[in-house]
């Protein structure tokens, strides 16, 4: 029986709820910054300037002097720019790319888009049994010829951190590659140095900010093949209308990610870890090394989809795959490549967490999900 008052919810990783100063910016500016930025009457010309001074400010919450923001409406459109903008663009110089296995599938897909439809080499390197690309592993693979290495910053479904200074390091002593990195889920919560690397994308929906709104940051030597063709904007890279709302409250959702503190996160995975080792039938898939934001594990005596779907009818929500291949999976190519079982990867469960979740919650999702546990036959 589903509890009406309660609302507990730990799929972040997914989506997080847009901050209310998020969207207090929006309303005002889509009442007030409604003219077409491109527009060269006087309306049109104050909102470009609200867009460039959107780009800047993200600039310099990274704090970066040599890169480029383009406005995309999504992380995944940002990686598809990326990776085949830059790879079409560039592939005179070399047809070698390499990638990992458990990237994102906007960026596997990228890679193997390019392999299958454009003649480029991929190597696909594998992760060890944490989920972690090593840079020897890196090193080994790169060749004169490789244009683009992408790994991500941390893992979607099982928040694993890869050393990603270590990788631009090694990337960088071949004056042909440049690094790609999907930050999605390390916005706010890694300390990284983004002036290391070549490409990023931030996903403003991510970071308590508004669907449909994203953005690629990028060297600004870089060039890229436009996947839109259009009216030239964003540089001629990406032709569409930019939303100057969508830049204004992507800055600022960037801007409060950034000042976050993530301490009471990892007071929160270390109460669930610890809870969860005490509940027979769960084998844990996610690295005491890996984010606090993000906990992974499987069900071994029960099926997940129905834990997960109890548990949504109490109004505790969480996922049992990633919301990017849930429609259409049932198992999770991730945790099978830390050398899972399939029956662990087709039951696994993610909680995923964001700044304004408390222990309360974490102990009323354990109670829950024990007492889901004992009434599932």
């Amino acid at each position: 029986m589903k509890d009406n008052n309660r609302f507990v919810y730990l799929d972040n990783a997914a989506t997080t709820k847009a901050s209310d100063e998020v969207v207090a910016l929006f309303v005002n500016s889509e009442k007030e910054n409604f003219a077409n930025p491109n527009s060269i009457h006087a309306l049109g010309i104050k909102n470009a300037k609200y867009v460039q001074i959107a780009k800047d400010n993200i600039l310099k919450a990274f704090k970066l002097s040599k890169h480029k923001v383009i406005l995309t409406s999504s992380a995944t459109e940002a990686n598809n720019l990326a990776i085949k903008g830059y790879c079409l663009k560039y592939q005179n110089r070399g047809k070698h790319i390499i990638t990992s296995n458990i990237e994102h599938p906007s960026v596997l897909e990228c890679f193997y888009q390019l392999r299958d439809s454009f003649g480029f080499e991929l190597t696909i390197l594998e992760v060890d049994q944490n989920g972690v690309i090593k840079p020897s592993q890196v090193e080994d693979a790169l060749r004169n010829d490789t244009i683009l290495v992408s790994i991500m910053a941390i893992n979607n479904e099982i928040g694993s951190i890869n050393p990603i200074k270590e990788i631009a390091n090694v990337v960088h002593k071949y004056p042909k590659a440049n690094l790609h990195v999907d930050t999605t889920q390390a916005i706010g919560k890694l300390n990284l140095d983004y002036s290391l690397i070549d490409m990023f994308v931030v996903s403003s929906h991510k970071i308590n900010g508004l669907k449909g709104s994203g953005a690629l940051i990028y060297k600004s030597s870089l060039q890229f093949l436009p996947l839109l063709s259009g009216g030239g904007q964003e540089d001629g890279f990406r032709s569409s209308t930019v939303s100057v709302s969508n830049a204004r409250t992507l800055e600022l959702a960037i801007r409060l990610a950034l000042l976050k503190d993530n301490k009471h996160v990892y007071e929160l995975r270390d109460a669930l870890v610890e809870g969860l080792s005490k509940i027979d039938g769960v084998e844990l898939n996610s690295s005491s090394n890996g984010s606090p934001f993000i906990v992974n594990f499987s069900l071994t005596k029960k099926k997940a989809s129905v834990v997960v779907e109890d548990l949504s009818n109490k109004g505790i929500y969480v996922s049992s795959v990633s919301a990017c291949n849930s429609k259409k999976e049932s198992s999770s190519y991730v945790v099978k490549a830390l050398g899972k079982s399939d029956a662990l990867a087709h039951n696994t469960v993610r909680v995923s967490f964001e700044h304004e979740n408390t222990v309360e919650e974490v102990n009323i999702f354990l109670e829950e999900l024990k007492n889901t546990l004992e009434a599932i036959r």
